[in-house]
């Protein structure tokens, strides 16, 4: 039986994000898969900025160089891509899409986040014409959850749709005697995401600051990149906040010894392009306890005073009620983490997840 020839176009780490650390993944699943001969387009830009979407001269050529790719399309029997979710996204893969449809390549396009529906209602004209038929050419879209299929439905039928629900790296499923050594008597939070405004950074740093106005005990480790334009307010909290450290962006052992460490994860997030982020997946497989928004999809996966609390949408002081609540009920802390650690070694393993993305595509 010969090779499926899969080629894989998105954004590698570096940087690290949710997309770039699921296409590494499944390229290096599918590369020990005797079934399928796996090549891949890098689409990685390597400036961090807040502003996703937005494009400049030097994106622009960035991606123009990248066009010559296109050629690895004929090569293939299946193109899978991870577009962005606003016109520029999905436009730089006008190109592939074009060459794999005249060639009748079948197309696969994974949404790792909740704005490509509304994204194509907002757009008019020639653009929104545009849009849609480069979307339209899907043969399988792939969505995290229920709630997200709607981002799909204006360009494909339902039956077309899929979902996959994401995955946390086996470094972080720690063994039983790791997740028992862990302190839950201190309270340990921690931050892992790009510190940009939308994900609630700064709501979580107001709400930091009122803890030690306060005087209420606690620790915290911020790991993350930081947007230039970001970074005169974040080190203005940094330099005030006697118990908060800013540890930078982490690589995959920090990350784990980072999570070792804490209890608490907070990610207050109400960012315009958000998912599922697979840092709420690796808190609750490492044994935190999880505060965040009912925003996006998050909702299908986090289930409030289970897998931890919900906050209100920029509004320190939710968090800091919220943390309290965790200090005045610390057996609750271990009854909660201890689920959550549970639950992610059912649900979220790596196999899983590459097994699922197999059926989808055999299917």
């Amino acid at each position: 039986m010969s090779k499926k020839r899969i080629l894989l176009i998105g954004p590698f780490p570096e940087p690290t994000t949710g997309v770039s650390l699921a296409n590494q993944v499944v390229y290096d699943e599918f590369s020990k898969n005797d079934a399928f001969e796996v090549s891949k387009v890098n689409t990685s830009f390597s400036s961090f900025d807040e502003k996703l979407g937005a494009v400049s001269f030097k994106k622009l050529w960035f991606y123009l160089k990248l066009q010559v790719y296109f050629l690895k399309v004929f090569q293939n029997d299946i193109i899978y891509i991870t577009p962005g979710q606003t016109f520029f996204g999905v436009v730089k893969y006008a190109l592939y899409i074009l060459a794999a449809t005249l060639s009748r390549k079948q197309i696969l396009q994974h949404i790792h986040g909740n704005f490509l529906g509304k994204q194509y209602h907002l757009l008019s004209g020639i653009k929104k014409k545009v849009f849609y038929y480069l979307m339209s050419k899907t043969d399988k879209g792939i969505v995290l959850s229920e709630s997200l299929k709607p981002n799909f439905e204006p360009f494909i039928a339902s039956k077309d749709i899929y979902v996959l629900k994401n995955f946390v790296i086996d470094e972080l499923f720690f063994d039983d005697e790791v997740i028992k050594k862990k302190d839950y008597n201190s309270l340990k939070i921690v931050y892992l995401s790009n510190l940009m405004a939308e994900k609630g950074i700064f709501d979580l740093l107001e709400s930091l600051t009122m803890l030690e106005k306060k005087n209420i005990p606690y620790s915290a480790k911020i790991a993350g990149n930081i947007a230039p334009e970001n970074q005169q307010k974040a080190n203005s909290y940094f330099n005030k906040l006697q118990h908060t450290e800013y540890i930078g962006v982490v690589g995959k052992e920090q990350k784990a010894e980072l999570f070792k460490w804490s209890n608490v994860f907070v990610l207050p997030t109400y960012y315009t392009m958000e998912g599922q982020p697979i840092s709420i997946l690796e808190a609750m497989a490492t044994g935190n306890v999880v505060l965040t928004t009912p925003h996006a999809g998050i909702p299908d996966i986090f289930k409030n005073e289970i897998n931890g609390f919900y906050v209100v949408i920029q509004n320190p002081e939710s968090i800091t009620k919220q943390v309290e609540h965790i200090i005045d009920h610390k057996d609750d802390l271990v009854t909660i983490a201890i689920y959550n650690v549970k639950e992610a070694r059912e649900a979220y393993r790596v196999r899983k997840f590459v097994y699922n993305l197999q059926e989808i595509i055999k299917a």
